[in-house]
């Protein structure tokens, strides 16, 4: 008889406004890269499997932004939790694993490495990205694809949990551990090599002019790009663990589990924010779409 959800009103408008950014930004995005004409290269390989899970992302937005609005139905319910749901979870974890591919490509880049050069290649950029997806398909699937319950109670406020059978239950608590396993390596990635980069770039602050001009810019970029990624993904996955212990009955009381998932909904607006960052990090990483959108706006 614990109903937690029944606060939802205050996201919409915030969703609705990500939702615009985020779709405005992956069709430009989309346009720039189509009239490209060095998409044959590794970081834009990873940046297209990025603009791919954001505009999928976004696609899953406006039944999540329905369902916050009040929208109860049991069958636009079990359609929320058995396939908008899984499809936020699936292309929000790409992405954080494309943003580490970014990371580390970039230092790479940077730092000239000939020793780890087959890992600068498009076709080993190809095999890794299609082992994301396969990765991030097997670990969300089972969560679409499992069964329901037979007998929904018939209340008002269901959560997904409620539709849970024990052996979904069992799954979806297994997916947030491997979720959790993907989010602490990606972050020990993006943090190494981004600070890899600033400590590389850190040294030529005494070269010439030039150098230091374009030093300077790097570190920035790669500075708001570190910075974005901690607030986006960082403030949810330290609530997602506690928040899943009450789906499972671990937790209990009833107040307890009403702020853990308030928690849990407000960091996830959190890493859906990243729809908004994303477009402004392929402008810095791609030279090709950097020069495409500067043609358009020089006329």
């Amino acid at each position: 008889n614990c109903v937690v959800n029944d606060k939802m009103m205050y996201f919409p408008p915030f969703y609705i406004i990500i939702f615009l950014i985020g779709l405005i930004g992956s069709l430009v995005a989309a346009w720039a890269f189509m009239y490209s004409k060095n998409l044959k290269k590794c970081m834009n390989v990873y940046l297209l499997n990025l603009l791919t899970s954001d505009f999928l992302l976004t696609l899953a937005l406006p039944v999540k932004i329905a369902k916050d609005l009040g929208v109860n139905s049991q069958r636009f319910t079990i359609f929320h939790c058995q396939v908008s749901s899984p499809l936020i979870y699936i292309n929000m974890y790409a992405s954080i694993i494309f943003l580490a591919f970014v990371s580390v490509h970039r230092y790479l880049q940077i730092t000239h490495s000939s020793k780890l050069f087959r890992l600068q290649e498009v076709g080993f950029a190809a095999v890794m990205s299609a082992v994301v997806w396969l990765l991030v398909l097997f670990i969300n699937v089972p969560n679409m694809a499992i069964p329901i319950k037979d007998k929904i109670p018939d209340t008002p406020n269901l959560t997904c949990a409620n539709l849970k059978g024990q052996i979904g239950q069992h799954w979806h608590t297994l997916s947030a551990f491997l979720g959790m396993a993907i989010f602490l390596n990606a972050t020990v990635a993006v943090l190494l090599s981004n600070g890899l980069v600033l400590k590389q770039l850190w040294g030529r602050r005494r070269g010439d002019a030039k150098e230091q001009a374009s030093a300077h810019k790097a570190t920035v970029n790669i500075a708001m790009v570190t910075v974005a990624y901690m607030v986006c993904f960082v403030p949810y996955h330290a609530v997602r663990m506690p928040y899943t212990f009450t789906q499972n009955k671990v937790i209990t009381d009833c107040v307890l589990r009403k702020h853990l998932f308030l928690a849990k909904e407000s960091t996830l607006l959190l890493a859906i924010l990243s729809l908004c960052f994303d477009p402004v990090l392929y402008f810095f990483f791609s030279r090709s779409f950097r020069n495409q959108i500067t043609q358009v706006f020089s006329k």
